[in-house]
């Protein structure tokens, strides 16, 4: 929240533009509206279907290790939402930072985190990205500037206008990228932090993934207005809806973003409107939503509707996407293989990071 100012000072008022240079608002009325369509090179395409398929084969596989009681506790499945995380990251630079929500394991393998930490994280284990304490939903890894994913609603946006902040301070040209839900869009947490955003001009992109359910709540049902790029719209920042089952026109709008935001125009969102093809997690039952809505979904899956565009531009993608499959499977065996053998913390470590070292000493005693 911001600190009311003083009663007794007035407002300063901005200072008129001097002749022939751009004001903040001229510059935000450049990136004000959608990019236009448009597609990627054909070597571009070949990494997004890849990177797509990286994070679909690997939350499969999570299924099965689930059922398995491989891995315990929540977990929430990307399935169907694949080209967010892929457009949006490949439109950031390893500076950039990302912050993500408990549905994080497409974020962080789109980030560039290891498929065996990620897995070993999953299984709990001392080698995983988080040393084994954070699990499904708190994937972390601050050399990549991946900071995590939260099991708290909206958590993430007030940490993410902080790093914001940091790097504007600091004067480095840096973006950080906030992924939350539709349902975060209820939140206060994102009202004060686009209000904020917007007020300093920080260089964050704002990024909802609208798979219309927050949880179990159909979108209709919790707002009145369902345009969510509109209601962002009204703090002054630019703000579209994008296709979320289109990986180029993902990446295309996240490009133009990034770009307006390193030009200095202030903050940046995007509502991509997506879907999740599987529950809300491994526990949810899913009764809430129409089989016949999820299969009309399935029909835009984002992995095959790049691949039928490059078929349809004479792509030799079918050979590749074969070597693709087998690169992926190798890869995801290696890191379950990798998270079986790993060590689990031991019980005298269990107070590590929970207490002082000396309280810690204190406590074995």
């Amino acid at each position: 929240m911001t600190a009311a100012r003083p009663t007794t000072r007035p407002r300063k008022q901005p200072a008129s533009p001097k002749p022939g240079r751009k004001t903040t608002t001229d510059r935000r009325k450049e990136h004000a509206g959608p990019p236009p369509a448009g597609r990627a090179e054909p070597g571009r395409r070949t990494g997004l279907l890849e990177a797509m398929l990286r994070i679909r084969r690997f939350e499969e596989r999570c299924v099965e290790l689930y059922s398995a009681s491989k891995i315990r506790g929540f977990v929430h499945l990307y399935i169907g939402e694949e080209a967010v995380a892929v457009g949006v990251n490949a439109a950031l630079s390893p500076e950039d930072a990302v912050v993500s929500t408990y549905r994080e394991h497409g974020h962080a393998l789109a980030r560039g985190l290891p498929p065996e930490a990620i897995m070993a994280e999953m299984y709990g284990r001392t080698t995983g990205c988080s040393g084994g304490r954070g699990g499904s939903m708190h994937l972390f890894d601050v050399s990549r500037r991946f900071y995590g994913g939260s099991a708290i609603v909206a958590g993430g946006l007030p940490p993410a206008a902080g790093l914001a902040l940091a790097d504007r301070l600091r004067g480095l040209p840096r973006v950080t990228c906030c992924f939350f839900g539709d349902g975060a869009f209820a939140e206060g947490e994102f009202h004060e932090t686009a209000n904020l955003a917007a007020l300093w001009d920080l260089p964050l992109l704002l990024v909802c993934e609208n798979n219309l359910y927050a949880m179990g709540t159909a979108l209709a049902r919790e707002h009145a207005q369902t345009d969510l790029a509109m209601r962002a719209a009204s703090y002054g920042m630019p703000a579209w809806a994008v296709d979320g089952m289109d990986v180029e026109a993902v990446a295309q709008a996240a490009r133009r973003a990034v770009e307006g935001i390193r030009a200095g125009t202030g903050p940046h969102f995007l509502e991509l409107r997506t879907y999740r093809f599987r529950a809300h997690s491994m526990y949810d039952p899913d009764r809430y939503r129409d089989k016949a809505e999820i299969e009309r979904w399935k029909s835009r899956d984002p992995i095959g509707r790049l691949t039928e565009r490059m078929r349809d531009d004479g792509e030799p993608v079918d050979e590749e996407l074969a070597r693709i499959e087998r690169r992926i499977a190798d890869e995801i065996d290696h890191a379950v293989d990798a998270a079986e053998r790993a060590p689990e913390e031991p019980v005298e470590d269990l107070l590590r990071h929970v207490t002082s070292a000396r309280a810690g000493e204190v406590n074995r005693q």
